[in-house]
């Protein structure tokens, strides 16, 4: 059985003396996928994370956290140290994530709605969904 070109099959490769063959790696690099829309994987991976909504808290909840503000405003002086969970809202879309953070308590402040803490972190008292203190272990929540 014979076909075209079976005279040059077994012959070797030509190599020119003017120009030396391309690495390997080199070859496969031309081959290499690139991205033509650059930035579209930032797009993708921003658009797949997930966020949470805000909790509406109950009218009981609610009195509860400002019974423990009140009793927090009456030791600032001593700038205790309080655990605070709250509702953070994300800066690039809707929604947010729930953030428990623990430090010491500079002031509150229920004019302009916010927690000052001493590393001049600002907690808005609207987000807030739960305070925790030593002396709060005689007060229920939900």
């Amino acid at each position: 059985m014979s076909f075209e070109y079976e005279d040059i099959l077994h012959f070797s490769h030509p190599n020119s003396p003017k120009h030396p063959r391309m690495p390997i790696g080199d070859r496969a690099a031309q081959f290499a996928p690139f991205a033509a829309l650059t930035g579209y994987d930032d797009v993708i991976v921003e658009t797949a994370r997930l966020t949470d909504d805000p909790a509406s808290l109950t009218e009981e909840s609610l009195a509860i956290l400002d019974s423990k503000l009140k009793a927090l405003e009456g030791i600032l002086e001593a700038m205790p140290e309080v655990t605070v969970r709250f509702f953070e809202m994300d800066k690039r879309k809707q929604g947010g994530a729930y953030r428990t953070v623990t430090k010491a308590l500079c002031r509150v402040e229920r004019l302009d709605r916010y927690l000052l803490m001493a590393d001049g972190e600002r907690i808005p008292l609207d987000q807030i969904t739960g305070l925790e203190h030593p002396m709060f272990l005689t007060f229920s929540e939900d």
